[in-house]
């Protein structure tokens, strides 16, 4: 196996999408593992928008916040006795926090609108809140790249961690035809109309999108929900509540954070608002998850047992 990888540096689109995640995690900063996130290499970029890389350091007591998240993921975990598993991590709709994660390294591949399903053979709707071995997923892609993705030390660095899924990653993800594309497409476009960023804190609604898109409210609310694995109103909270973790990262410093400006920025009616809607999402105030008053911690999903 090759250790290269196909590296570019990120378009202004990936550049945005990178900071807007980098902001987020900074502000789940429960986590104590040194954690990054990089750009993937070319030939992942058209499934991949973004590889988180986690390492854990010995004798370090961690905590982990994992927020709200409408994004299908694939999670590549190495282990201190050698070898590696890979779960398929469906949308999260609420926050979760765990503890005692004894991981050298955890590649997190953020799978963009669309792509789950034809790569995983099950839509994201039904791996909502759920965190599944690749290998158990249906479909003999899905096996196949859990067999090959599990042939990747644990001693691993991360440059070689990543160039190995590269490697893997792109005989899986066969060209689509055209319909498959087209529907791709029009997810794509919706999720980016749905999505909120500075300057733009209400989304597109439904209506609208499905206008511009030439289809119905119900056909849309139908591949979204399908595709994506929420509806879209429940993908536009969630994203709201991300942009308040980003801004709110913007903000950090010595100074607090002004709440009933980033109430107003990230398009909420007033500050009791946000901290409703957060609080539904993330089970405290956005005052507490920012200073790291969190829920009592559970362990994370561990390594199934052999056999």
């Amino acid at each position: 196996m090759t250790t290269a990888t196909n590296t570019a540096a990120p378009d202004a689109d990936t550049r945005t999408a990178l900071a807007r995640q980098t902001a987020i995690r900074t502000a789940a900063g429960a986590s104590r593992f040194p954690s990054r996130l990089v750009a993937p290499p070319m030939s992942l970029r058209p499934w991949i928008s973004d590889i988180g890389v986690t390492s854990y350091t010995p004798g370090v007591p961690a905590a982990i916040a994992h927020v709200p998240d409408a994004a299908v993921r694939l999670a590549v975990r190495t282990f201190p006795e050698g070898g590696s598993d890979v779960l398929a991590i469906g949308p999260r709709t609420r926050a979760s926090y765990h503890a005692d994660k004894t991981l050298p390294l955890c590649l997190d591949l953020r799978i963009r609108p669309g792509a789950a399903r034809p790569l995983l053979g099950t839509s994201a709707r039904e791996l909502v809140g759920r965190v599944v071995p690749l290998a158990e997923l249906p479909g003999p892609e899905a096996a196949r790249l859990a067999r090959r993705l599990g042939e990747i030390g644990g001693d691993l660095s991360e440059e070689e961690a990543i160039a190995a899924v590269t490697e893997l990653l792109p005989p899986v993800l066969v060209p689509h035809d055209p319909a498959e594309v087209s529907r791709e497409t029009l997810v794509r476009t919706a999720v980016a109309a749905l999505s909120t960023r500075p300057g733009r804190p209400l989304p597109a609604s439904v209506a609208t999108v499905a206008r511009e898109l030439a289809v119905s409210e119900r056909q849309l609310r139908k591949l979204f929900t399908d595709d994506v694995g929420v509806s879209p109103k429940h993908f536009a909270r969630i994203d709201r509540a991300r942009q308040v973790l980003a801004g709110a990262a913007r903000g950090a410093g010595d100074a607090p954070v002004p709440w009933a400006g980033l109430a107003q920025a990230t398009g909420y009616y007033d500050q009791s608002h946000m901290a409703a809607e957060f609080r539904s999402l993330f089970g405290v105030a956005p005052t507490a998850f920012v200073s790291g008053r969190l829920p009592a911690a559970t362990p994370c999903l561990g390594r199934r047992a052999a056999g």
